[in-house]
C-alpha cells in the first residue's frame, strides 16, 4: 500500500472516498459537516488566504476551541503548503507576542473572545490579518467575507499537488518547563510516516468515532484528532469543554479513545466513586454496565501518553475490558514514539518501539530515538537543534530510561528533572508523585522536593472534583479547596494516603513532611503548563516560603 506524500492529498483521498458522512459534528449533532462540505470550506477558505498573498511555506496562527472551524482554517492554510499552528487559548498577551515573533505570521483565526489579546500581542510583529470565525470585533475580518475573496488565476488543485513531504506542515511549541517555547517543525513526511508507523498498533478505519478535547497546540489532539481523522475518514466530535467531557463521550459512545493520564485518573475516580472497587470482581455483564456510565462501552482501541499514569490506574481500566495502553514520545518524534501493544500490554512500561523507529540508551541512561519521525528541528534556533538531533539523527530525548530484552521501554524520569538528595542518591520525582496521586483520589497534584536536601518533602493541591465529592459525601457545606485544606477529615485521609504511598518506596524515597496548599491548580497557570505538566522552578520559587518552613527545625 503506498502512502499519500503530503497529509493535503491523504484529505483528498478521504473527502472523494466518503462525501455524504459525517467527518465533523458538535455533542448532540447540533452540528454536522459533511466530508464534501469539510473539502467545500476548505477550499473557499484556502482561496481567500491566496487573495491575501499567503504564500508556501508562511506561517498561519490559530486561536480557538476545539470545533469544526479549527479543522477548516487548519486544513485550508495546509492546502497552500503554509504552515498553521495553534497556541494555547491560555496564552498571555506577552506570551502571544513571542510566539507570533519567532513564527512569523502574517495571519491570525480566532474566536471573538480571544481577539482583544491578540489584537494586543500583535503590536511589533508580522501580524496583519486577524480573521475573526464567529464575530466581527473592530479591526477583525469575519471568515465569511475572507472566503468570498478571490486571487486571479489561483488554481486550488494545482496548489495542494504542489505540497511536497519536506514541507512543514505544523510548528509545536513545547510547553516552555525548561525556558521559552521552541517551535519544533514537522514537516508533511513526519506526520505520513508517524501515521504508517501506529497504524499496525491502532486499527483505524472510516467506521470509528473518537471526540477531540485536548487543545489542538498539543500534538497528541493534532495527530490522533486532526491528521488521524483526515487520513482514516473516521467522524471526529469537537468538545469545546474538556469540563464535558463525560456527558460528550456518553453522546458519542467513541470506539477510539485517547486521554491524558488525568483523565483516565478523573475517569476511575468517577466509577470508584459510584461503588466499582474492585472491577477484576466484575461479571462480563457488570463490567459493561459500568462503562455504559462514562461511555466508554464501545471502545475498542484506547491509550494513554504525555505524561507517565500510575499503574494502578491502567489495571483498573485493563480489568474493566478496556485494555489503555500506554504510550510514549514527545513532539520532537511527532507524538508516538512507543506503545505497548494491544495484545501484549505491561503495565509500568511504555511499550516498544514504533516500526521503523530506532531506540538506544546513551552512556548516560538518557533514551535516544532515530527515524523517519524525527523533527527537522526549531524553528530559527539551529543551536538548539544541533543539542538536541546529533550528527548521526539520533534526537536526545531528555529521558532517563530502561530498554529490557524484549524491547519494552521504561522511563525513569526527565534528565533534568532528577533529584539527587544531600546524600547523593539519585531519584525519580514522577515516581514518588505517582504514588501519592494513587494513594488517595483527594490528591490531584503532588510535587516531591529534595534536590540537595537531607530528605524528601511535598507540596499537595486537592482534586477539586474529588474534593467537592467528598464534601458532599461528608455534608461539608463548604466544599472549596481553601476551606477543605483545615477539615479534620481531609487531614485524615491525605495522612493516611501519604503513609501508604510512603510504604510503597524505598526509605530514602519516602515523603517526611509535606503541605497541603489551599489552592486550585490550573493548566496554563503559573504551576501548571497547559497541558498539566508541572513547572517545577516557578512552583520552586512561588511556594519557597512554604519549602523552607518543611525542612525547618
Amino acid at each position: 500500500m503506498s502512502h499519500p506524500k503530503s497529509l493535503c492529498e491523504a484529505f483528498q483521498q478521504t473527502a472523494a472516498a466518503r462525501p455524504d458522512a459525517v467527518a465533523l459534528r458538535t455533542p448532540g449533532g447540533r452540528s454536522e459537516v459533511s466530508w464534501s462540505d469539510y473539502g467545500s470550506r476548505v477550499e473557499r477558505i484556502a482561496s481567500g488566504l491566496a487573495a491575501l498573498d499567503v504564500q508556501r511555506g508562511e506561517t498561519v496562527a490559530l486561536m480557538m476551541l476545539n470545533r469544526p472551524e479549527f479543522h477548516f482554517c487548519d486544513t485550508a492554510a495546509v492546502h497552500l503548503g503554509a504552515t498553521p499552528f495553534s497556541v494555547y487559548n491560555t496564552s498571555a498577551p506577552e506570551q502571544l507576542a513571542y510566539l507570533f515573533e519567532n513564527a512569523g505570521n502574517r495571519v491570525v483565526f480566532c474566536e471573538e473572545q480571544f481577539a482583544a489579546r491578540i489584537q494586543e500581542a500583535m503590536k511589533g510583529t508580522a501580524v496583519e490579518h486577524v480573521i475573526c470565525i464567529d464575530g466581527h470585533p473592530p479591526g477583525t475580518t469575519p471568515l465569511a467575507a475572507l472566503e468570498s475573496q478571490r486571487r486571479d488565476g489561483f488554481d486550488f488543485e494545482a496548489s495542494w499537488r504542489a505540497v511536497e513531504g519536506e514541507d512543514v506542515l505544523t510548528l509545536i511549541y513545547t510547553s516552555g518547563t525548561t525556558g521559552p517555547p521552541k517551535g519544533v517543525e514537522l514537516t508533511h513526511a513526519n506526520l505520513v510516516a508517524e501515521l504508517a508507523c501506529i497504524a499496525p498498533h491502532w486499527p483505524v478505519d472510516a467506521d470509528d468515532r473518537t471526540v477531540s478535547y485536548l487543545p489542538a497546540a498539543h500534538i497528541a489532539d493534532r495527530l490522533l484528532s486532526h491528521y488521524l481523522s483526515m487520513a482514516r475518514g473516521f467522524t471526529l466530535t469537537s468538545v469545546d469543554d474538556p469540563k464535558q467531557l463525560v456527558p460528550a463521550l456518553l453522546d458519542v459512545r467513541p470506539t477510539i479513545f485517547g486521554g491524558v493520564p488525568r483523565i483516565w485518573e478523573k475517569l476511575m475516580a468517577g466509577l470508584q466513586a459510584a461503588g466499582i472497587s474492585d472491577p477484576s470482581k466484575l461479571s462480563a455483564a457488570e463490567k459493561r454496565t459500568a462503562l455504559e456510565r462514562v461511555g466508554l462501552d464501545q471502545v475498542q482501541s484506547a491509550m494513554s501518553g504525555a505524561a507517565p499514569i500510575p499503574g494502578e490506574v491502567l489495571q483498573f481500566f485493563i480489568d474493566l475490558g478496556v485494555p489503555v495502553q500506554e504510550v510514549w514520545g514527545m513532539s520532537e518524534s511527532s507524538a508516538l514514539a512507543t506503545i505497548n501493544p494491544r495484545d501484549a500490554i505491561r503495565v509500568g512500561s511504555v511499550g516498544v518501539a514504533l516500526d521503523g523507529v530506532e531506540l538506544k540508551i546513551a552512556d548516560d541512561g538518557e533514551l535516544l530515538c532515530r527515524g523517519p519521525i524525527v523533527m527537522r528541528g526549531y524553528r530559527n534556533q539551529p543551536e538548539k537543534t544541533a543539542e538536541t538531533i546529533d550528527t548521526d539523527g539520533w534526537l536526545h530525548t531528555g529521558d532517563i530510561a530502561e530498554i529490557d530484552a524484549d524491547g519494552y521501554v521504561s522511563i525513569v524520569d526527565r534528565k533534568k528533572e532528577l533529584i539527587i538528595n544531600a546524600g547523593g542518591k539519585n531519584m525519580s520525582p514522577a515516581n514518588i508523585e505517582q504514588k501519592l496521586k494513587a494513594a488517595s483520589p483527594l490528591i490531584g497534584q503532588a510535587v516531591a522536593i529534595g534536590d540537595m536536601r537531607p530528605y524528601n518533602v511535598a507540596l499537595l493541591v486537592l482534586d477539586p472534583d474529588n474534593a467537592a465529592a467528598w464534601a458532599k459525601q461528608h455534608g461539608v457545606a463548604d466544599a472549596s479547596t481553601a476551606a477543605l485544606v483545615g477539615h479534620e477529615g481531609v487531614q485524615t485521609e491525605i495522612a493516611k494516603a501519604v503513609e501508604e504511598a510512603n510504604a510503597r518506596m524505598a526509605r530514602i524515597e519516602q515523603i517526611k513532611r509535606y503541605k497541603i496548599l489551599p489552592t486550585d491548580w490550573e493548566p496554563g497557570g503559573d504551576e501548571l503548563t497547559p497541558t498539566s505538566k508541572l513547572k517545577r522552578k516557578p512552583i520552586a520559587e512561588k511556594y519557597a516560603a512554604e519549602i523552607d518552613a518543611l525542612y525547618a527545625g
